[in-house]
């Protein structure tokens, strides 16, 4: 009551005729009018207790109905980002038509700004324990083991009907490969090889040269002995979850000069150099190739590269090499055993161009019979966490060229060899150049003697590129890895 006779909106409705009710819900805001003079003792005469209803009442009201005006205005923002959605995955579909020619493809979609990434990666690793990223929506956490990427779709008993899931559950620098998510499924029924310039619909060479996207998957169990380097096109997943395949005892995958591919659920091993032959690489063209050195997987000049969920072993040269400017790479759940030389990324010293390599290292298990390279680093960021090491000869990380080695959370067990305790080896190069370089270890439990030379700055800040993901407590990699390798997934139950 402001003493002029007018009185505000709440008390001129619950102190007046109800009838002003529907009202003041036909409106947004009901403004006051004059009261006759004789009325205003009556209006002030009410009970406190009736003021107080009339207060409260009028406060929900009011709230209801900001709510719907909110509610009104969220609606076309909310369709219009479903429509920039679709537009974005048209977008990436499309691009699976265009064949990728030379290193200039890589350039295009590699990271151009590593720094960007650092930022984009910091606010991730701010995120919940389950290292959610912005784009995905994590489910089925009731049976969650916290490998985030597993509890992304392993509790789900329908996996089999929803597989193009695995596409939004990836993570680390790699974690944007959508692989053949936008495309159709391509069933691979015949595991032969016969034939490398004009290979036959049905089998996987005629499934990874295609223009479009596409989704791969087996049939049954298989063994495919390639006769030719598997050349593999852009946006594409081959996803071996349901059925025993074996890639083995002939050539293996090569990604070279493509974008987008997701490698899922094979066994790897025994691959052997191959070359001075025809292979065709898209449906438009083939040509020689020169000898392959007789990696299980070759990344050349690729980018948006995720190798999850496999077991690789016993080949001719590594078990997976990446080079000459590969970069946004997650290798990830997998498990090496009975090889060598596990892993190299850089292609050499001299090329500068790696630089720009951003790869993460993320819940392996590096087993039985391994010796060296897990990985060897040249130039570039690397973000190694939460692995288990349980065997290693001669070391377990290695580099040159000043890279940057960000370790996390992992477990290294030393062998028994008192002069193999190191984790790490600064390969051909001096002191008093590695101790600048950015080397650290955080987190790590070290067991049996183990120990990690540091070096470098030793900031945080130094480490902004080579970070991927928020790191699990060491305590929990064991569990984390112990599903590592290609699993034994069945149609109708968790996998």
């Amino acid at each position: 009551y402001n003493g002029d006779g007018y009185l505000g909106a709440c008390a001129l409705i619950f102190h007046s005729s109800p009838a002003f009710l529907p009202s003041l819900s036909s409106r947004y805001f009901y403004f006051p009018r004059k009261i006759p003079t004789e009325k205003k003792e009556a209006s002030l005469m009410a009970s406190p207790s009736q003021k107080l209803t009339s207060v409260c009442l009028a406060v929900i009201v009011l709230l209801a109905l900001t709510a719907t005006i909110f509610r009104k205005l969220e609606i076309p923002s909310s369709r219009k980002l479903k429509t920039e959605e679709l537009r974005s995955s048209k977008n990436n579909s499309t691009m699976a038509a265009k064949r990728v020619k030379g290193v200039e493809l890589n350039e295009q979609h590699a990271v151009s700004d590593p720094d960007r990434v650092a930022d984009e990666v910091a606010s991730l690793v701010q995120m919940s324990e389950h290292n959610k990223t912005a784009r995905r929506k994590l489910g089925f956490f009731s049976c969650g083991t916290g490998n985030p990427i597993d509890d992304c779709w392993r509790c789900d008993p329908n996996w089999h009907k929803n597989r193009k899931r695995l596409a939004d559950c990836g993570i680390g620098f790699g974690r944007n490969a959508i692989g053949g998510r936008d495309g159709r499924f391509y069933i691979v029924t015949d595991p032969t090889d016969d034939d490398a310039i004009n290979p036959k619909p049905g089998t996987l060479r005629h499934a990874v040269i295609q223009e479009e996207p596409l989704w791969i998957v087996f049939k049954r169990d298989m063994v495919i002995e390639l006769k030719q380097e598997l050349i593999m096109n852009s946006f594409k997943t081959i996803d071996g979850r349901g059925s025993n395949v074996h890639i083995a005892n002939g050539a293996c995958i090569t990604i070279q000069f493509i974008t987008n591919v997701i490698i899922h659920g094979l066994h790897i091993h025994d691959c052997k150099p191959t070359g001075n032959a025809m292979v065709r690489s898209s449906p438009s063209h083939f040509g020689w190739r020169t000898m392959a050195d007789g990696d299980a997987v070759s990344i050349f000049g690729s980018s948006h590269i995720w190798i999850d969920h496999n077991s690789l072993s016993h080949c001719a040269d590594g078990l997976v090499d990446a080079v000459m400017g590969s970069t946004a790479i997650t290798v990830s759940n997998n498990h090496f055993t009975h090889h060598n030389e596990v892993m190299l990324l850089g292609h050499s010293d001299s090329y500068t161009k790696d630089k720009l390599m951003q790869v993460t290292i993320a819940y392996n298990h590096f087993g039985k019979g391994l010796v060296q390279r897990m990985p060897r680093c040249r130039h570039g960021y690397f973000h190694v966490v939460n692995n288990d090491y349980t065997h290693w000869e001669m070391y377990a990380i290695g580099g040159s060229a000043e890279p940057t080695i960000n370790s996390q959370g992992n477990r290294y067990a030393a062998p028994m060899d008192r002069f193999a305790k190191e984790v790490t080896k600064r390969v051909g190069t001096d002191a008093s150049d590695w101790k600048k370089w950015n080397w650290r270890s955080e987190g790590d439990l070290l067991l049996n003697g183990a120990f990690f030379r540091a070096s470098g700055a030793g900031t945080s800040a130094s480490y902004g590129r080579a970070s991927s993901l928020a790191a699990k407590p060491s305590s929990m990699v064991h569990t984390i890895t112990s599903t590592a390798g290609a699993l034994g997934c069945r149609k109708g139950r968790p996998c």
